[in-house]
């Protein structure tokens, strides 16, 4: 699909329609060879070196900020520039904030019904990274992010009751921050009155025409329309539309039974996972994955204002193939370290997991 819907926009901007494949291709490479050792790897040595993981990956959001070395398209900064590489540390982030969140209510157990201990102080950790994303900015990841953290909390024993008011203030704040980005608040306008702002709720419209003339079978690989400039970055953000387009609903049918199966695998991965932090991990990387996945498929098929997440996998971007990659590795480890007899406390998580 990558193949399909990137030639046009390679043959016009780079004269070679192979372009965006290749680089795909390579990004794949390293995430195969990454992911094989992280699934080898004993999930439990991320504990162990949690911290300064932990800051490695705040130390990248930072410095996205920097001139010379962050890199600035469409006025965001999301980007490090390292000769012709882009790497995009929200990835890596992502990540991190499951394994720290998750080493964090490992460690306090019995003490996450506390309000320091199981929502002041995760929430310090989490509270940073979403003011690092939002300030890129990057609302789509932000959210992502925000949502998947206090399910982590709600999973590892923090009362509802603390969650709840948590939860309302920082969505409060959110859509604070929209209404002072003039691009956000377009798009919002734009999802709620599509006829009063024709221009930005074009990518929807364009998306739900792809879906549209691709009826149940599709017109066939490589005979999308919309992929024609029709319906902007076809390759990246909506490449679900033209998954739609060309292979039709049948396609874009098992495209979600591929994640409802994701869902499945890395929730009962969690629920034999044989500690705590495996079983949180697991859970919140599961999330994370299937999350993403979901908001992406609500925007493309309109039930989601627009935001600039890709689809798992299936998106072109090599920082979100190999951290997909990499969070299916981590999910790998977990599983094969066995499934013991949950303790006490492991059962009370895998309690609160179980209602997900």
């Amino acid at each position: 699909m990558l193949a399909s819907t990137s030639s046009v926009r390679a043959t016009e901007l780079l004269h070679d329609p192979s372009f965006y494949l290749r680089r795909q291709l390579l990004w794949l490479v390293v995430g195969l060879v990454l992911s094989y050792g992280a699934a080898r790897l004993d999930y439990r040595l991320l504990r162990r070196f949690v911290v300064p993981l932990s800051v490695m990956a705040l130390t990248l959001l930072v410095l996205v900020f920097v001139p010379g070395i962050g890199v600035k398209v469409g006025g965001s900064h999301r980007w490090l520039g390292i000769g012709p590489i882009r790497l995009q540390p929200s990835e890596i982030a992502k990540i991190m904030l499951v394994v720290g969140m998750a080493a964090w209510m490992s460690r306090v157990e019995r003490r996450a019904t506390d309000l320091k201990t199981g929502l002041l102080a995760p929430l310090a950790g989490l509270g940073l990274t979403l003011v690092l994303l939002i300030a890129e900015p990057d609302f789509g990841t932000t959210l992502l992010c925000g949502m998947v953290g206090m399910l982590i909390l709600y999973a590892g024993g923090t009362r509802f009751s603390f969650l709840l008011v948590t939860a309302v203030a920082g969505i409060c704040l959110f859509f604070l921050a929209i209404l002072h980005d003039p691009l956000r608040l377009g798009r919002l306008l734009a999802f709620i009155f599509p006829e009063k702002y024709p221009a930005t709720a074009y990518h929807l419209a364009q998306s739900k025409v792809a879906f549209i003339k691709g009826g149940l079978f599709g017109a066939g690989l490589g005979n999308s329309i919309q992929k024609q400039y029709y319906l902007p970055e076809a390759h990246t953000d909506f490449i679900l539309a033209i998954v739609g387009e060309e292979l039709g609903l049948v396609a874009t049918g098992l495209v979600l039974l591929l994640f409802l199966a994701i869902m499945v695998s890395g929730l009962f991965i969690s629920f034999r996972a044989p500690d705590t932090f495996g079983r949180l991990t697991a859970f919140g990387l599961t999330v994370m994955l299937v999350l993403q996945a979901g908001i992406n498929i609500g925007v493309v098929t309109g039930c989601l204002p627009t935001k600039g997440l890709p689809l798992p996998f299936i998106s072109y971007g090599g920082s979100s193939l190999v951290g997909a990659l990499t969070s299916v590795a981590l999910l790998l480890s977990i599983a094969n370290a066995g499934s013991e007899q949950p303790d006490e406390v492991s059962r009370s998580v895998k309690d609160r997991t179980h209602s997900f």
